[in-house]
């Protein structure tokens, strides 16, 4: 399947499938497969496996093959070349626990900086054939259901909203007790979408994600498409959201603005 980036009028949109396809044909075999699990945290889980180490090893081969002068932040090998114009963060399962659960919910996300602002993204699920993808100033999706142009809807009111998190037992206290505040306030509240939530609110289906502890590679490939379909990301005072950790994103921005200021009280 063709991915939709030929619609993006980034220099390096074309590039996004060529990595897509690749990280795509070293991850599936291992879906719903049975492999082991390791755990990368000490007093936690935070499960990797073969198919992680394997999708973004089969990625960064191709940067440097046709982007010597390219860095490349990914989740399972580190950093390279940070200081380059242009830099991939990637994360080739985004959703580690919905994949070794067999949950279709998991991606592989495939971001670029571009003098340190995230200027390009794609999210895509392989197992159901599902692409987002954005620069910034447009976002189109291609998939089971065909081809659009993705564009956030009209929200400007809590008790309208449709929101996303993880889980809100990953927020520390102080940061749960306002979490708690505003979901209480939303129209429905759901768990466990990973990046999912992100897409969903580009295509115009939910409003709001609130995430914390994030990295950068949990983040910047969503950034463009979100702000491409109209939507806004930041962090939770206001500024960029880039490099992670404390996450608001929202497909209105009157509803942002709203949600930002409750979020403020607690932002790091």
């Amino acid at each position: 399947m063709s991915t939709p980036t030929m619609q993006l009028s980034h220099s390096f949109a074309d590039f996004l499938e060529t990595l897509a396809e690749a990280s795509s044909k070293a991850i599936m075999p291992h879906f719903r497969n049975g492999h082991d699990v390791e755990n990368k945290l000490d007093g936690g889980f935070d499960p990797v496996t073969i198919a992680d180490r394997a999708g973004e090893t089969a990625m960064r081969e191709l940067i440097n093959q046709r982007y010597p002068d390219h860095g490349i932040l990914g989740e399972e090998h580190g950093p390279e070349n940070l200081d380059a114009e242009n830099v991939w963060v990637l994360d080739p399962i985004d959703g580690t626990r919905a994949f070794i659960t067999g949950l279709p919910t998991w991606g592989t996300l495939i971001g670029l900086t571009t003098n340190s602002k995230p200027s390009l993204g794609m999210m895509v699920q392989p197992y159901v054939g599902e692409y987002y993808a954005g620069d910034c100033t447009s976002a189109v999706y291609k998939g089971p259901v065909g081809s659009k142009t993705l564009k956030t809807r009209s929200c400007n009111a809590l008790q309208d909203a449709v929101m996303f998190t993880t889980t809100p037992a990953l927020f520390p206290p102080a940061e749960r007790e306002v979490y708690d505040i505003i979901e209480a306030q939303t129209k429905l509240a759901r768990y466990g979408t990973d990046c999912y939530g992100y897409c969903m609110v580009a295509a115009g289906l939910a409003d709001i994600v609130i995430e914390s502890g994030l990295q950068a590679y949990d983040i910047v490939a969503l950034i463009p498409i979100i702000e491409g379909a109209g939507g806004v990301v930041t962090n939770w005072n206001g500024g960029s959201a880039a490099q992670g950790g404390q996450v608001l994103a929202t497909g209105d921005p009157r509803l942002h603005e709203i949600v930002l200021k409750k979020l403020s009280a607690c932002a790091a």
